[in-house]
């Protein structure tokens, strides 16, 4: 008896390219494993015949090749509509069984992988005619309502591992096998096809120039529906030599969608993580850092030597607040996802300080064509910022009417909450609570326009994690001041929590005595460095001993709107930790929660009383190279559809073009709500009144770019 081989089975209604996607999908396997394929029209008996054929299949095919053993079967002679000879089918490294019926409910429990494939019904019936020819043309209905019975009891595709959308252009084999190889159980039997997908080539070529970012942005990804812009909206026009450590982080811009031969897009809820890749669909079941490690965090590209930044392609997208169920906190769920990605397989890369642009793409057969492009749009976006540059004068965004915002607490009930904060502070359960409230407006689809609505915010409140991400129905906007983690190609680790705001000033000496106030403020300070404490000990998890350090402690930096309180505690990665672990262990941000972390995040759920979705989780990059860039999702303005589908496929809540200007057609019946997070720490110290007006505070860049008023005047 030979080991037990890893059976994969595809199924789908007739018509759909079965068979041509098994042949396909095995020619592909047999590059490194030994395959057969096993086809259940050799089984049905007769037209009539699809649930005995079943039957027959598991029992007599199935059932002895998932124990390793030949398996031994009767044929159906279709030319004399009785049965045939007795063949045999040998065990081998993977099978392949095609056919309808092949995941059945029986057979499930004996398969390893479920591929279910889809096509419109029209495309079916001419692919299948044309396949058999006038042979199975008088007996496509009868088929057809047995398949209709069959699946009314058994929702094959509900439990596939796998869904592909056969458009039969040629596509679909090689966007199953990149599917197969997120599935964990099939992990051991694909390492070859594993070590071909972290044997990338990457290109690079270096541009003069400095782009209007946000020009650039619509024209390259403006129709895409899913796409990412991680925008250093308040980049310094210093060399490197003369940045600030507070410049330093707004150094590079990046902008991409999921387009393209390598192009896959990502969603995780409740301990699933769903991966498109081209036309294939992958459910893998677990924690979403689980699924991160086995992507990400070796080195599988290198940048050029003159390339100064750490983006090498790769994910980017956001995490919420609620994968603290992975770090020790409970399990919330919320109407967002838990984490939305896309994967970059080419991206382009504004270097602000040294004023030039960089075109990243993955070696393929469309990256001539996609760096022509590239190039063009970087040409014409940098003649459009030298054309503002000199006509000045409007800026030309233009805002919808202000939205009309709700909030979760009324100012009385965040007092009360603030009181039961410090409550569980006096027992010892916690010496800090990030407490925090959502605000909320909900509005018809075509009043949405979260495009021009970024543009405002970074206008407004220019900052350095500021970003840009669309994922069908859902779009994030944020201008986010805060480092969550860094962690370089080369092992460097770096945390920079803020704790302790205060407003800019109407006039130069108001506003140096506001920030005078917040630098001197003991309260202020204690809140910084017992979370400075916190990184410090989430670090020392994956860093070489001795290697945490404090760089900065309590330091004041000034944005447009705020004046923060900021610390920098540096470390270096053990080596050959697992990175996704490094960063699972610091998440959710210390600074979102309080100290010690469990214990409050435990206290904040009972006080919430309700999700936090994407605010406080972070945004950023997982690169190929193995770095990572994360901002802390503060600031942040959330829209999404208001039946709760978040990033489905389908077209963009800002509609199809980047100006995001108009109403298409079915959005007329489509809501969407906007949401934005605020809070603030609690301590034994804190003082309601001005707990709520730093709140309110926080709130007021986004707020007063929408042209909107905080809740309750």
């Amino acid at each position: 008896m030979t080991p037990a081989p890893v059976i994969i089975a595809i199924d789908g209604r007739s018509g759909a390219g079965k068979t041509t996607l098994a042949i396909e999908v095995a020619a592909r396997l047999r590059n490194h494993h030994k395959v057969s394929l096993f086809h259940l029209e050799d089984i049905y008996p007769g037209w009539n015949g699809l649930a005995a054929g079943i039957e027959r299949y598991v029992s007599t095919v199935l059932g002895p090749l998932s124990s390793g053993e030949p398996a031994t079967w009767t044929s159906w002679d279709w030319a004399n509509h009785y049965d045939g000879d007795t063949r045999v089918t040998l065990p081998s490294e993977i099978v392949i069984i095609e056919g309808v019926g092949a995941a059945a409910l029986q057979a499930r429990p004996l398969l390893s992988a479920v591929i279910w494939a889809d096509s419109p019904d029209d495309v079916r019936r001419k692919r299948a005619l044309d396949r058999d020819g006038g042979t199975y043309e008088p007996y496509w209905e009868q088929w057809a309502a047995q398949e209709d019975e069959w699946l009314a009891k058994d929702d094959v595709p509900a439990h596939a591992d796998v869904r592909v959308l056969n458009h039969a252009d040629g596509s679909a084999p090689a966007d199953v096998l990149q599917a197969l190889s997120y599935l964990p159980v099939l992990g051991p039997v694909m390492v070859p096809e594993l070590a071909g997908r972290r044997g990338l080539r990457l290109r690079a070529e270096r541009l003069a120039g400095r782009p209007d970012t946000a020009a650039l942005f619509a024209s390259l990804y403006g129709t895409s529906v899913r796409a990412a812009w991680l925008d250093s909206s308040n980049a310094p026009a210093a060399p490197p030599s003369e940045q600030s450590p507070a410049t330093e982080r707004s150094r590079f811009s990046i902008l991409a969608d999921d387009a393209g031969t390598f192009g896959q897009s990502v969603t995780h809820r409740s301990g699933e993580t769903v991966v498109t890749a081209g036309s294939a669909t992958v459910r893998v079941p677990g924690p979403f850092f689980r699924w991160l490690d086995a992507v990400w965090g070796r080195r599988a590209v290198r940048g050029p030597d003159d390339y100064p930044g750490d983006f090498t392609l790769g994910w980017l997208g956001c995490l919420g607040y609620e994968l603290k169920r992975e770090t020790g906190g409970s399990d919330v769920v919320s109407p967002t996802p838990d984490a939305a990605l896309i994967f970059a397989g080419r991206a382009v890369v504004v270097d602000h300080a040294e004023g030039t642009v960089w075109l990243l793409a993955l070696e393929a057969p469309d990256a001539d064509s996609w760096q022509a492009a590239a190039r063009s749009a970087v040409n014409a976006a940098a003649a459009t910022a030298t054309a503002a540059t000199q006509a000045g004068g409007s800026n030309g965004i233009v805002v919808p009417g202000a939205p009309a915002f709700s909030s979760r607490d009324t100012e009385v009930s965040y007092k009360r909450k603030i009181a039961a904060a410090q409550h569980e502070i006096h027992e010892g359960n916690s010496y800090e609570v990030c407490l925090t409230t959502t605000l909320t407006a909900r509005l018809p689809a075509t009043a949405a326009a979260p495009w021009p609505t970024y543009l405002a915010l970074r206008l407004r409140n220019p900052a350095p994690f500021a970003s840009y991400l669309r994922f069908g129905g859902l779009t994030v906007a944020s201008t986010s001041p805060e480092r969550f983690l860094r962690i370089t190609s080369d092992g460097g680790m770096r945390a920079e929590p803020i704790k302790g705001t205060r407003r800019r000033g109407a006039d130069p000496e108001q506003d140096r005595a506001l920030r005078n106030d917040l630098a001197a403020s003991l309260k202020d300070r204690a809140e910084n460095i017992m979370i400075v404490d916190l990184l410090r000990n989430d670090l020392s998890h994956f860093a070489e001993p001795g290697s945490v350090t404090v760089s900065r402690l309590c330091e004041i930096e000034s944005y447009a709107t705020v004046h923060q309180m900021v610390s920098t505690i540096d470390a270096q990665l053990m080596p050959g930790s697992p990175r996704a672990e490094a960063v699972a262990a610091c998440f959710p941000a210390g600074s979102m929660t309080g100290a010690p972390k469990i214990s409050t995040m435990a206290i904040l759920d009972r006080l919430e009383d309700g999700p936090r979705g994407l605010y406080s989780g972070a945004i950023g990059y997982f690169s190929l190279n193995g770095a990572t860039d994360l901002a802390v999702a503060i600031r942040t303005l959330v829209t999404y559809t208001g039946d709760g589908a978040g990033t489905e496929d389908g077209e963009a809540v800002d509609g199809t073009s980047a100006e995001g200007t108009g109403g298409h057609g079915s959005e007329e019946a489509l809501t969407v709500e906007l949401t934005l997070g605020v809070g603030g720490a609690i301590t034994a110290d804190s003082v309601p009144d001005e707990e709520y007006d730093e709140i309110r505070v926080k709130a007021h860049g986004v707020l007063s770019a929408l042209g909107a008023e905080f809740p309750g005047g």
